[in-house]
């Protein structure tokens, strides 16, 4: 028998509910490869956390295990959609509560794995039953706007919801545009909606963050994953999604990490070196706003992502449970 499943066999998963374990981090940090590790050595199937990994034909770039990879570890909520749709954070919730319940009606521990922060926040506490965008009504505030301009539109924001107002600032279209179109929606100011809370995760959650001891380190993990994404043909992934019709630089899928900036290089508006350095940069800041958030996160388990132990502190924690 071998070591890994000696380590499975050593876990002993009680009769009640399994328990769900959270996987954080932020980009480059090693949060698949310890996901992998912990399927060899637990019960437990994959969900991916991920707002990136859930469009099709963006491999490269969004850093997606391997084909190969996928056959061996599967990961729920990988692959789901074209890039050319959307994907919220409600949809993810859907989504994940019904893989979770799939997963724990087997008896095994669902593992959710991903750096995508906000969908991690929406299921462990709830999502607020908001309405989808509608095209219409936008186009209704921004003609609007365009008459009367932003502040204008602020003013009249704060008069339905002033608590929205205050939060949002006066030279903030988007956020102004999505307060208003709530509003005109439902009926509802966006402030009321958020103080309720839809479906969310129940049971025991595990929540661990594996973060860089050194953030230089963390930096230069990301500049090598971004060269060798170059060196894997980045270039002509990003080619083939230009060549559509239905895909613009203002869809969410064009505009994750590296793809918008490959995108511009592609429409003459940078140089390959501006492409790389601006990539580079913008995934590091990436990373940073993730820290930021886990940073206020509470319970958290926190691992260092240089630690070789991690994997033992979580199976560890899981047999406690």
């Amino acid at each position: 028998m071998s070591q890994d499943s000696n380590t499975e066999s050593s876990i002993k998963i009680s009769d009640k509910l399994p328990p769900v374990i959270c996987l954080m981090g932020p980009t480059a940090s090693g949060k698949t490869a310890l996901a992998m590790a912990l399927h060899d050595a637990l019960p437990c199937d994959i969900i991916s956390v991920d707002s990136a990994l859930v469009y099709k034909s963006m491999d490269i770039g969004t850093a997606k295990p391997t084909a190969e990879e996928l056959t061996k570890y599967p990961h729920a909520l990988i692959n789901l959609i074209d890039a050319a749709q959307r994907y919220s954070a409600a949809d993810f919730c859907r989504d994940a509560l019904a893989e979770i319940g799939k997963i724990r009606a087997k008896g095994r521990i669902p593992l959710l794995v991903g750096g995508t922060m906000m969908y991690f926040k929406s299921l462990i506490e709830g999502i607020s039953p908001l309405p989808e965008a509608n095209a219409d009504i936008r186009a209704t505030i921004e003609a609007q706007a365009k008459e009367l301009s932003w502040q204008a539109m602020h003013n009249i924001l704060a008069e339905v919801d002033p608590i929205a107002a205050k939060r949002i600032h006066e030279n903030d279209p988007q956020r102004i545009t999505r307060a208003l179109e709530v509003f005109r929606i439902t009926g509802n100011t966006l402030s009321q909606l958020t103080e309720i809370k839809g479906d969310r995760l129940n049971g025991d959650v595990l929540q661990f963050a594996i973060t860089p001891s050194d953030r230089k380190v963390l930096h230069q993990r990301i500049e090598l994953r971004f060269n060798q994404m170059i060196a894997q043909d980045f270039e002509q992934e990003v080619v083939k999604l230009k060549a559509r019709d239905d895909l613009h630089s203002d869809l969410p899928s064009i505009r994750c990490v590296g793809y918008r900036q490959m995108w511009q290089y592609l429409n003459n508006e940078l140089s390959h070196d501006e492409m790389v350095f601006r990539g580079v940069c913008a995934t590091r800041q990436l990373a940073k706003r993730q820290l930021t958030w886990l940073r206020n996160w509470p319970n958290l388990t926190w691992l260092n992502m240089e630690d070789e132990n991690n994997l033992q502190q979580i199976l560890s924690t899981v047999s406690k449970v």
